[in-house]
């Protein structure tokens, strides 16, 4: 099978500015995202930023770098216009690896990019893993997602889906198991014919209120696959919190 990965890394985060560039064991964050994306089997691995400062710290160590526009909404924007300037094919499979994981598996870089070659009615292909923490029901920060029969996304949200009438209005303990909850694995592999299309999509009202800019595709009618993650990812990095928690791990302590 046939992909690529595209990495995209901005400057201007909120909670943690220069994220990308922050030190993690001895390396910058973004060097452990690639060379962790490196190991998956890829065609070609890019790292996408719309900053001098990261566009210099990642050829410093041999990645390759496609300068963006600094007015892209959403990550998946970003790539759309990658896309376009490296040429790449419109069947071509390309895996959107967020610059702030760099503990994510490669396995699951690989099995994301298979789901979505083998899902022929889907434009986009996603991860999830069952949520057994009642905590994490009622978290905002742990994206839930509903899937139909068919393991196509019904709906991604922040909010407790699906809603336990019975015991959530009377306040009970539920019994958790791996068949109902799932939290949204935010990675995702596009075919590139649809990210093309992606920027043209007006944002819906969903993905506004929600701040989940995966609601557009399925507010558009297109389709999502998910499957349950063969591999449990490490933290992703928001926080200075999780960065400690990150540099604990990378540090073998």
């Amino acid at each position: 099978m046939s992909f690529r990965v595209v990495i995209p890394a901005r400057h201007a985060s909120t909670r943690l500015p220069g994220k990308p560039l922050l030190e993690i064991a001895g390396l910058p964050m973004i060097q452990h995202v690639y060379e962790r994306a490196l190991d998956c089997g890829a065609d070609s691995v890019v790292i996408a930023t719309d900053d001098e400062r990261i566009q210099r710290v990642a050829e410093s160590f041999g990645a390759d770098v496609c300068m963006t526009s600094p007015d892209h909404p959403s990550g998946t924007d970003r790539l759309a216009e990658v896309v376009g300037k490296l040429s790449y094919d419109k069947d071509d499979i390309v895996v959107n690896v967020q610059g702030d994981e760099p503990l994510m598996p490669a396995s699951l870089v690989e099995q994301v990019a298979e789901l979505l070659s083998q899902s022929k009615s889907a434009d986009v292909a996603t991860l999830c893993t069952p949520i057994l923490d009642g905590n994490d029901i009622f978290n905002p920060n742990v994206v839930k997602v509903v899937t139909d029969k068919e393991g196509n996304a019904l709906y991604f949200s922040r909010a407790p889906v699906p809603w336990h009438r019975d015991a959530f209005a009377q306040e009970k303990d539920i019994v958790l198991d791996d068949s109902v909850y799932f939290r949204h694995i935010g990675l995702y592999a596009y075919r590139v014919s649809f990210l093309k299309q992606y920027s043209s999509l007006t944002p819906s009202p969903l993905e506004t209120i929600e701040s989940l800019e995966q609601l557009r595709v399925l507010w558009h009618g297109h389709k999502i696959a998910v499957a349950n993650a063969l591999d449990v990812p490490g933290p992703g990095v928001d926080t200075i919190d999780d960065l400690k928690k990150v540099e604990k791990i990378l540090s073998g302590n």
